[in-house]
């Protein structure tokens, strides 16, 4: 059997996260970083990373340790065949634990590959299913859907996740709506900017999810008025009205802020950026730490204010495909431009 390679990008939210939680809408685009996995034939199972090997020989060996073989621990929990003897080898390029969706690239490239080397040719939107209910459910993160759809399907989409803010089964889950942006943006006038905080955006979204699901009115309204603010950003992303646009994000991260959904250190460098001219800026991901977006019509101009600002890393968002065989990527890159 050939050996498979394939990877996935991260994403960052441009609008309406964290709705895709909640029934939301979101837009979101790829980062140009990327998780790697190779499946090739082995004797037995056993899994490969940051030049560290595990072999797994029970269900036992599956149980999460808190250790950097649980993404894979995960995946191989929930696709439960005996029978696979292989070596799983995966890194990363995608920065860690940034709000840009490291851990979700990462499973969905797992999740993605283990299923080709066992012949499963399953479509985009089942892979994206399974790798957003294996990081709920087995990676044990509380997560919206927004993360498994970007990794997955990749590029610069607006989606639609309504009617599955109550987390059903596997089998009776909906799938969300993907509208792929890439062909009517040319221009993306964003900067992304890391705090230098690494977080776990569990932390972040459970506290929240648990308002939300007993009811909070403030949460509730809250997340109700961004879904909306991602449908009219998605108007004005595609009139490229980006005074518009980036009042749209500054109410975004506005309600988020002041649900307790950001953080210092993410207040310091969106500060940064609309004194330096931004015209929105916000969370990329979850807050605490992590990841900003900012909207500017030089961005070049913004890059320079943001470093000096302190941020350890400054990039900027890029259509790019979703998860894919390797060989395949430059060809699928080709259609986005």
């Amino acid at each position: 059997m050939d050996a498979i390679h394939c990877s996935a990008p991260g994403r960052c939210g441009i609008i309406g996260n964290p709705t895709d939680m909640y029934g939301g809408s979101v837009i979101s685009c790829t980062i140009p970083f990327r998780a790697h996995v190779t499946v090739e034939p082995c004797d037995f199972l056993e899994v490969v990373t940051a030049g560290q090997t595990r072999r797994f020989e029970s269900r036992d060996d599956l149980e999460l340790q808190d250790d950097l073989f649980d993404v894979a621990r995960a995946v191989l929990a929930y696709l439960r065949d005996d029978a696979l003897a292989c070596r799983i080898t995966y890194a990363s390029d995608v920065p860690i634990s940034s709000g840009v969706s490291s851990s979700t690239a990462l499973l969905v490239a797992l999740v993605f590959g283990i299923m080709r080397y066992q012949g499963n040719q399953a479509h985009l939107y089942t892979v994206a299913e399974v790798a957003r209910y294996i990081e709920l459910n087995h990676f044990r993160v509380v997560c919206g859907y927004q993360d498994a759809y970007m990794c997955t399907f990749g590029g610069l989409n607006y989606m639609d996740f309504r009617n599955k803010q109550f987390y059903r089964h596997a089998a009776e889950e909906l799938y969300g709506t993907v509208e792929p942006l890439t062909s009517y943006v040319r221009e993306l006038p964003f900067v992304l900017a890391h705090t230098g905080v690494q977080h776990s955006s569990d932390a972040v979204h459970k506290p929240l999810r648990e308002r939300w699901l007993e009811g909070d009115t403030e949460v509730r309204q809250g997340y109700e008025d961004i879904a909306r603010l991602a449908q009219e950003g998605k108007k004005a992303l595609l009139a490229r009205d980006w005074p518009r646009l980036g009042l749209l994000m500054n109410r975004n991260h506005a309600i988020q802020r002041d649900l307790g959904g950001s953080g210092d250190s993410n207040e310091r460098l969106i500060l940064a950026a609309l004194e330096a001219g931004a015209l929105g800026a916000k969370l990329a991901g979850a807050g605490g730490g992590g990841t900003i977006i900012a909207l500017h019509p030089q961005p070049q101009v913004l890059e320079e204010a943001l470093k000096r600002a302190g941020s350890e890393r400054v990039f900027r968002p890029t259509p790019c495909p979703g998860v894919c065989m390797d060989r395949d990527q430059a060809r699928l890159a080709a259609t986005m431009h």
